[in-house]
């Protein structure tokens, strides 16, 4: 009999797992499901990052093993990247080191950082590899809960003094998945402050940087003084240059906090497929016109859904960034109820905001990875089973 271990017993994917079930029945029976659920991008990358990737997978040469730190080109693309976007001064040689997608190093940053029982700070709602790499670490989680009446944002001045005073690690997130909310630069600034006061590390993951509307610009939290003392910051071109398959991320930021990550990473994988890391060099180095085009379809996508559902009533705030819609579940039931019946009725499949976290019940995600033929027929759904 094979027995899983305590670590594994804290992680669950039954939500999305019970949604992506009921999507699974309902195209059994026939039904055509619009999925709105997983953010997954459905375009294509620019021509150009594909041309690279394809030069230089026909290079025999680029088969063998590459360092989990990443090419030297690559840590270059990315600290000229930072600095035209954002003004952040990097340092290719220790302030910046490739990951596999971000994810995996939100997984494993809390191995680096973290004793059993050290506390970590984690949004709520929040994306679910938040809790799941703490957890994993044996660490313990205090959710900051993230509502409309502070914008969105932590509340640091309700954390309780003895929760500061043992805090680790604080993960932040703006743009926000699955809130779509942004940060201010003065809550960074506060952030930055309460860092250096209690002496924790903030991990801020910024993969949502370039999928931003109607001329909002984010700033990168390491843009604010003393945020490099304190702090890193994750980023992917999974979004922004639609490579989501590719897995190609990286951290940036404070070197010490990078080289612990660098030497976990040494010991469990090697680096990111040479090939590529050049399609990552184009996207980072090459025309940006892609990134704007692709933050303009969703900003269209984005007004197909919260314009066609105000004709019925359904309210929702339109979101300055990122690829989601954050919408109050507009009848008297549970995020799961109304997800179900979604699902059932209107075959559309969306993830409900319970799965985030205590603090999102009452609400329910859309993510905007369908072409806009496909957004309208789902407001027609909606209207026709609301209206």
């Amino acid at each position: 009999m094979v027995e899983q271990s305590l670590r594994l017993q804290g992680l669950s994917s039954a939500v999305f797992s019970q949604v992506d079930e009921m999507r699974r029945v309902e195209l059994s029976r026939g039904k055509d499901v619009i999925t709105l659920s997983i953010g997954s991008p459905d375009m294509a990358p620019a021509p150009h990052i594909i041309q690279a990737l394809t030069t230089a997978a026909a290079d025999a040469g680029n088969y063998g093993y590459t360092l989990s730190k990443g090419l030297p080109e690559f840590s270059q693309a990315v600290a000229d990247w930072y600095r035209q976007k954002f003004g952040v001064c990097l340092d290719a040689a220790s302030e910046i080191h490739s990951l596999i997608g971000s994810q995996e190093g939100l997984a494993h940053i809390s191995l680096c950082l973290t004793n059993p029982g050290d506390i970590i700070l984690i949004p709520d709602p929040g994306y679910p590899i938040y809790s799941a790499g703490p957890l994993m670490a044996d660490a313990k989680l205090y959710s900051m809960p993230l509502t409309g009446d502070h914008d969105f944002l932590p509340d640091l001045a309700a954390i309780p003094e003895s929760v500061l005073e043992q805090a680790k690690i604080m993960i932040l997130n703006y743009p926000n998945n699955p809130l779509a909310a942004v940060a201010t630069r003065e809550f960074f600034r506060e952030v930055v402050d309460y860092a250096k006061r209690y002496r924790f590390i903030v991990c801020h993951d910024f993969a949502y940087s370039d999928l931003v509307f109607d001329g909002y610009k984010p700033d990168s939290f390491l843009s604010v003084p003393g945020a490099k003392e304190v702090g890193v910051e994750f980023n992917s071109l999974s979004k922004t240059y639609n490579m989501a398959g590719c897995r190609v991320g990286y951290i940036v930021g404070n070197a010490a906090v990078i080289e612990l990550l660098g030497r976990l990473k040494s010991n469990f994988d090697y680096g990111i497929f040479a090939p590529l890391q050049q399609a990552a060099i184009a996207a980072l180095t090459g025309p940006q016109q892609c990134v704007a085009d692709t933050a303009a379809t969703y900003q269209r996508r984005r007004d197909i859904i919260i314009e066609g559902l105000k004709d019925i009533g359904w309210r929702i705030d339109k979101p300055k960034a990122s690829m989601y819609i954050w919408a109050p579940v507009p009848t008297r039931q549970s995020s799961i109820e109304f997800a179900a019946d979604l699902l059932r009725q209107a075959g559309i499949a969306a993830i409900p905001g319970v799965a985030f976290g205590r603090f999102g019940e009452g609400f329910i995600r859309f993510a905007l990875v369908q072409p806009e033929p496909r957004l309208i027929e789902a407001v027609n759904r909606i209207k026709h089973w609301l209206g």
